[in-house]
């Protein structure tokens, strides 16, 4: 009897085993494509200014990328913004980067180094055009900004694309008919706070912290982008087509708000590598994107709207054929 007991629990241990061999078998299929490894070796993923969202987003995403992608080793680059961003990728010097859709449609339109090798892989989120002064200030509109030191981001930045844009559409020569400070969002809330500063620009998702931060501890305001700058803006086609208007909410910035809805100028963010980078590699770097969106939304809110339905839109930029392919394994 005890040894009929025996044959049938070993049996029986063999059959959970062999059970348990199928179903990891079935998830490795799952995960990685028939024939393929799990990804491994190194990526530099370049980023943004120190305490503007890019950076804050990709701190947060490398520990996710960390644990789905474990024999990966993973380094992040500070850079100035969207343009040296798209510098660094298309040239070879980091893999993966975020670049607004603008800055993307300006580095294929100028031929720069690399440009024909760029691929998209997620549509991120929308950055907002944010016109900061103090509360007292006598700027209502951009055109106000005739004379006065602004903040305009520095020279590889998207803000600088977009502020330089916004103020030629509204009559303004952004080289001699302001005092332009090429400043990130890192240093420009000090430097208005200081009054080196009469306004500044920038270019981020909402909330950014670091404005954020200066409304709980300074007045400030954010001036209306009206319609008629934005058609003029859009009018000179181009990259411009890719900007549209947008409202930031009224509790985007509570304090600088004061409740007002505040018109203004939205743009797409992307996440660009190249053709060079290995399909496997992109299809689990664009998985855990989409997979980690509620776990880093939580303390970067931006990266709640990273929505499913339409990451795949990656316009101006082809689409990298390890995102295609994971797009098409989550398709209904």
């Amino acid at each position: 009897m005890l040894h009929a007991l025996s044959r049938f629990c070993r049996r029986r241990t063999v059959q959970a085993g062999a059970a348990l061999a199928v179903v990891l078998g079935l998830l490795l299929w799952w995960v990685l494509p028939l024939g393929e490894t799990a990804p491994s070796g190194s990526l530099t993923f370049s980023t943004g200014v120190p305490s503007g969202v890019y950076q804050r987003y990709g701190e947060r995403l490398e520990g996710a990328l960390a644990k789905d992608m474990p024999e990966v080793s993973i380094q992040l680059r500070t850079s100035e913004g969207s343009q040296q961003n798209l510098e660094r990728v298309a040239t070879g010097k980091a893999d993966f980067t975020i670049a607004t859709a603008d800055a993307v449609a300006t580095y294929l339109r100028d031929g720069k180094p690399g440009s024909q090798r760029l691929r998209g892989c997620v549509r991120l989120y929308d950055d907002y055009i944010q016109l900061v002064v103090p509360r007292d200030s006598e700027v209502r509109k951009v055109a106000d900004l005739r004379g006065k030191r602004v903040g305009v981001g520095q020279q590889g930045s998207g803000v600088r694309l977009v502020a330089d844009r916004l103020m030629k559409a509204a009559g303004i020569d952004p080289a001699s008919g302001i005092t332009p400070v090429p400043a990130g969002i890192d240093t420009m809330p000090t430097r208005l706070t200081e009054g080196l500063l009469d306004a500044f620009f920038w270019s981020g998702g909402l909330p950014t912290s670091a404005v954020q931060e200066l409304s709980e501890r300074y007045t400030v305001r954010l001036v209306p982008l009206e319609d008629p700058l934005i058609a003029k803006l859009q009018a000179a086609g181009g990259p411009t087509r890719f900007y549209r208007s947008a409202v930031m909410p009224g509790d985007a910035y509570l304090n600088a708000q004061q409740g007002q809805s505040v018109p203004t100028v939205a743009v797409a963010n992307l996440l660009v590598t190249t053709d060079r980078t290995d399909p496997a590699m992109t299809e689990a770097f664009t998985r855990t994107v989409i997979n980690s969106r509620d776990r880093i939304g939580r303390e970067v809110h931006a990266a709640q709207l990273v929505d499913l339905r339409t990451a795949i839109y990656t316009d101006p930029l082809p689409l990298h054929e390890g995102a295609g392919r994971y797009y098409r394994s989550v398709k209904p």
